[in-house]
């Protein structure tokens, strides 16, 4: 019954098959110091003509490879006996798993058995080693009472935010409505009292205000008089406009045409002979493009329009607004979120360096596992043999039955599991009990091995493993196992390092477990699993 018992401890979290045994797996001690060797042996018997490939391997688990032995070989009856040995060691104190390596005998792969070892830690003599006080308790960082500075910085990015898109609205508003004139002569007589405002000849930039000057009165002639002025040459367009003077009965003197055709062809030797001016001649040419603006205005001939076209020019002339409206909008939401984001990007730099990462990513991004150390605790009884607990959620049940074998099952009077999270997570809490039909005396340490072992096979790798005795308030004597291993995603395809805590604790006819693992280096986590386990407390189990 004893050894059935603890076949099952094995069985608890996932089943263990039985194979025929191929290869034998054997170490010559299971315990040893710090940086001393291991000694692990791998023996399998095959026939003369079998092709065997032993692995060559860096670390087994978390303990390192320090010497690959050549293989010894024995013939026997006909048949080989093949040994391989590896010298394996580590230089941190634990217990350690071996894990299973596959070995290929004629390209099918056999598993060598996994082994539990220890590493003893040096004796220190303190007697002559320094010892030191133990510290003080550091201050707690008070950051759930600062939240109303939080609130502040919030406040004042969204005030900011809003005084930006106001301000952006304002300036677009205006610059919008000068730039909507009513007729031609508006748009010109504005273009090029901006113009002046440049003083871009007088900066040297003759090409430049030349370039302006003339797509200003360009521009005019093509909206006004309604000729393709901005795409035509200087002769086509002086062409263009006697031609649109006698079509349209215009009032237009031969001394206006030439004025303004000697400035665009100085303005075309200034562009593209880079000519240069003197300083008169271009306030000359500045003032004949004035006055030719003017004169070809006032020789239109005035037509009285009709009300429905005038209605029909006010209505295009509100829809150009609008449209140019959207435009500003767009524009000015583009640049309002580039400056809020620019504000958050700048705030949380600020902070990172002020404070560090870690108290940016805690208080501001957020942390699921502080979130769950200061959030709403509960205290409840799970299972039969019943464990008391303090968790930050409440256990949820969960069916572990269905991963144990039928042989295993029929040994089981009653078991319940409760957990938080899952075995895929980076924090999962889980408490466990079960009682058998008949009662017996249950070894902790070899309980805490399978169960051990149990993690391995579900893709648990370089475990650390270390053990104390662990005692509960009411002075019930129950073993801890902690330490560390590392865990695949293969959906992810990343590895991440965790750190665990196990507790086993037997009475009459029943066992109860707790099993805690988070993220190696969590702070919120290891307060919470210290919390934990602190509030344990047993029931005895009922019959």
């Amino acid at each position: 019954m004893k050894k059935q018992l603890y076949l099952l401890i094995i069985l608890l979290s996932t089943a263990v098959f039985a194979q025929q045994k191929q290869v034998i797996t054997s170490i010559d001690t299971i315990k040893n110091k710090i940086g001393a060797e291991f000694k692990l042996s791998i023996k399998t018997t095959v026939d003369t003509s079998a092709k065997v490939i032993f692995p060559k391997l860096k670390n087994f688990g978390a303990l390192e490879v320090i010497q690959s032995y050549p293989i010894d070989t024995v013939k026997m009856d006909g048949r080989y006996e093949l040994i391989k040995k590896y010298g394996l060691t580590q230089f941190d104190s634990g217990r350690y798993v071996i894990p299973s390596i596959k070995i290929f005998i004629n390209s099918k792969p056999f598993m060598t058995d996994s082994l539990l070892v220890e590493v003893a830690n040096v004796k220190v003599d303190t007697l002559k080693q320094k010892m030191f006080d133990i510290k003080g308790i550091a201050a707690a960082d008070d950051s759930l009472g600062n939240w109303w500075k939080y609130l502040l910085i919030v406040g004042l990015i969204i005030g900011l935010g809003a005084f930006i898109y106001w301000y952006i609205k304002k300036h677009q508003k205006k610059k919008l409505e000068a730039e909507i004139f009513k007729t031609p002569i508006e748009k010109a007589t504005s273009l090029l009292n901006t113009l002046e405002k440049k003083e871009l000849w007088q900066k040297g930039e003759v090409k430049a205000y030349y370039s302006e000057l003339t797509d200003i009165a360009r521009n005019y002639i093509e909206e006004a008089i309604e000729i393709p002025a901005m795409e035509s040459t200087t002769s086509e367009l002086i062409e263009g406009l006697r031609m649109a003077s006698v079509k349209k009965k215009m009032a237009l003197s031969q001394e206006t045409i030439v004025n303004l055709e000697r400035v665009l062809k100085q303005a075309d030797l200034v562009k593209f002979a880079k000519s240069k001016p003197l300083d008169f001649e271009i306030t000359e040419d500045r003032n004949k493009i004035q006055k030719a603006i003017l004169t070809l205005d006032s020789s239109i001939p005035v037509e009285v329009p009709v009300e429905e076209d005038t209605l029909l020019n006010e209505a295009q002339r509100q829809k150009q607004i609008e449209i140019q409206l959207r435009k500003k909008r767009k524009k000015r939401i583009v640049l309002t979120i580039s400056s809020v984001a620019f504000i958050l990007v700048a705030t949380t730099a600020f902070f990172i360096i002020l404070k560090g990462f870690d108290y940016v990513k805690d208080n501001i991004i957020g942390n699921p596992t502080k979130e769950l150390l200061e959030g709403e605790w509960v205290k409840s009884d799970y299972g039969n043999p019943g464990i008391i607990i303090e968790t930050p959620k409440v256990l949820k049940r969960v069916d572990l039955t269905k991963t144990l074998p039928k042989d295993g099952m029929a040994l089981i009077k009653e078991m319940q599991s409760f957990a938080y999270g899952s075995v895929q997570d980076n924090f999962y809490l889980m408490v466990s009990t079960l009682k058998y039909k008949q009662e017996g005396e249950i070894d902790l340490a070899k309980s805490m091995d399978g169960a051990l072992q149990s993690l391995e096979s579900q893709g648990a790798q370089n475990m650390i493993v270390k053990q104390e005795d662990f005692e509960t308030k009411e002075g019930i004597k129950g073993l801890k196992a902690y330490g560390t291993f590392s865990k695949i995603d293969s959906n992810k395809g990343i590895s991440a390092k965790l750190y665990y805590e196990a507790l086993l604790f037997s009475q009459e006819g029943g066992l109860q477990q707790i099993i805690i693992f988070h993220e190696e280096g969590d702070d919120y986590a290891n307060q919470i699993s210290e919390r934990v386990l602190r509030s344990v407390e047993l029931k005895q189990a009922s019959k």
